[in-house]
């Protein structure tokens, strides 16, 4: 077997390497079969191209420069994107003091798009007292941690001049306890007499919260002080806010401006779920109206929110509230489609069915839905220790979300198989693994996070070199996303000869139909699908680069391989 490796280089060109043997050489990414139509372009020159036996797993490390496969070049600049989710404080520090910060997203912009990204999801960056952000003290400002409101601009500019969008957390299911708002409200109480009620035209703030002088239950907390109680379903520290108030939804559209003006693309609604326990009408009217006031503002403007719930909850939401997208989570976690499927006790039929289903039932009440699939989230134990370190395992699992249909979100590290360690949120939230020997840029982990969780693989500095790396699977897989425009617009169809491990769908957009063979066995298969005829191998997603043969209709696909066909 001959396989090829490259250097980066900025001139893309075709590649067609013919072996001794008379085999299409194999390019990793790239469309390696016999039979094959023209090969997707890549970046790089040749530098070097070395016969290796067969039984040989995994490709040696030959390149000392990074490996690119073209990122986002392909890519259709719409709403439908490859998104990389960043926890800013863990991301890359630029002034030294140990928390990552906007400046350093916008230095790493380019390694973002270079992987096949074209949007970022920015979790919070408004002030707040914790390290996490999830509790804000004013919405119309950058955390000093994080920088300024210029630093942000920058940072929306030089992305959109790269071709990505950039969303940020929108926490308004509550606000923090050290809000102005909460605080005066508090203040306004404690001087009512016991006959007194509430006066909003004396205090408007009293009316952003939810007040009450009966505890309703345990998620009701005094206010020192008074004869009040405030509703805080997450924390004491983290208030309610009242979202059917009109002077509060006035402070929020106010808000909105802001941030679009400052080149926001979207939010990323936290906690929706929860703006009125156990009412799903109330809750998407919220959603509609914000988002149909932002769009007003930005036509493209794109709202994904967190219903961590059923598939059956979610298609509710997308019915009722009629946003764009909603996180996949039944696709998710160590239960979720995803993991079960590269754990093997999911078939490729079943999970293309599933898939399917996806379609179906979130389509059926928002014809115009964008599904947003993701492996595992800032809230969740990452895919290394889901998969116990096995690095064939998380390329695989990567391989399926980028076949998925919407926007995936892939979260800060997955791609290099950063490691988090029990249910500690701050083990989540580790800084990123940049190198293990060039620390320059990399944050301190959380001041709470336990001491000492190594990572069980090389940073992206390293694996970026690396033609078997993680990162370099990840790089290709998003690549052939962003050259097939169908894999996440298209409408999905599972198709005979499709059983257990071996499956094939196809997906039509626009009147170009692609067809995905997906072999999720843990051992070569032979897949026969002449039966669909005429037929080409146009890419292939492999472990480690080995070929898939395409000889008289049978597909002789690797262990947990992947190849698109037109």
């Amino acid at each position: 077997m001959i396989r090829t490796f490259f250097k980066k280089k900025t001139t893309p060109f075709l590649l067609c390497i013919c072996m001794l043997t008379g085999l299409l050489g194999v390019l990793p990414g790239c469309a390696c079969a016999k039979n094959a139509g023209s090969a997707p372009e890549a970046e790089g020159e040749i530098t070097e191209t070395v016969i290796v036996d067969d039984t040989e797993a995994k490709t040696e490390e030959i390149s000392s420069e990074p490996i690119s496969f073209g990122g986002i070049a392909n890519a259709v600049d719409d709403n439908y994107r490859n998104y990389y989710e960043i926890f800013v404080h863990s991301f890359y520090d630029t002034d030294g003091d140990g928390v990552g910060d906007l400046k350093g997203v916008t230095e790493k912009l380019d390694y973002v798009a270079d992987l096949g990204c074209n949007g970022i999801w920015l979790m919070p960056i408004m002030p707040s007292p914790t390290y996490h952000k999830y509790d804000v003290i004013n919405y119309k400002e950058v955390d000093p941690e994080y920088g300024t409101l210029d630093d942000f601009k920058n940072l929306t500019k030089t992305a959109h001049e790269k071709g990505i969008r950039v969303i940020i957390d929108f926490v308004i299911n509550h606000s923090s306890s050290k809000h102005t708002w909460f605080k005066q409200a508090c203040d306004y109480l404690k001087t009512l007499g016991e006959n007194d009620a509430p006066d909003e035209t004396v205090c408007p703030y009293v009316g952003y919260y939810h007040f009450s002088k009966e505890k309703v239950n345990s998620t009701w907390y005094k206010v020192s002080g008074s004869d009040y109680f405030y509703e805080g379903q997450f924390w004491s520290e983290m208030p309610d806010l009242n979202l059917s108030n009109e002077a509060l939804r006035q402070e929020l559209m106010d808000t909105a401006d802001l941030w679009i003006d400052a080149g926001v693309d979207g939010f990323r609604m936290d906690a929706p779920l929860h703006f009125e326990e156990g009412d799903s009408e109330y809750n998407c009217e919220v959603l509609s109206w914000l988002y149909e006031y932002c769009k007003g503002k930005n036509p493209d403007f794109y709202m994904v929110s967190e219903v961590w719930d059923s598939k059956g909850t979610i298609a509710s939401y997308y019915e009722l509230s009629k946003t764009p997208s909603f996180f996949n989570f039944p696709a998710s976690q160590t239960e979720g489609s995803i993991v079960s499927t590269v754990m093997g006790n999911m078939p490729a039929d079943k999970f293309m069915s599933v898939m399917v289903g996806y379609q179906d039932d979130y389509g059926a009440g928002n014809p115009d839905f964008i599904d947003a699939p993701f492996i595992t989230n800032h809230d969740q134990g990452r895919p290394c220790n889901i998969f116990q370190s096995d690095p064939d395992a998380m390329k695989f699992a990567g391989g399926l979300l980028s076949i998925m249909s919407g926007n995936p979100f892939i979260y800060y590290g997955e791609e290099v198989g950063m490691k988090s360690k029990g249910s500690k949120d701050e083990n989540k939230r580790l800084a990123m693994n940049w190198s293990a020997t060039d620390k320059e840029g990399t944050p301190k982990d959380p001041k709470d996070a336990d001491k000492g969780i190594e990572q069980s693989f090389p940073g992206a500095l390293e694996q970026e070199c690396d033609p078997d790396s993680i990162l370099t699977y990840y790089k290709r897989a998003l690549y052939m996303r962003n050259t097939f425009p169908e894999i996440a617009r298209g409408h999905e169809e599972v198709l005979p000869p499709s059983s257990g491990m071996q499956a094939i769908m196809s997906k039509e957009y626009e009147g170009s139909k692609i067809y995905i063979a997906v072999n999720s066995g843990k051992k070569p298969a032979d897949f026969d699908i002449s039966s669909l005829g005429g037929l080409e191998v146009v890419y292939s997603l492999t472990l480690h680069g080995d070929d898939i043969e395409f000889t008289g209709g049978v597909l002789k696909m690797p262990e947990r391989s992947i190849c698109i066909l037109k």
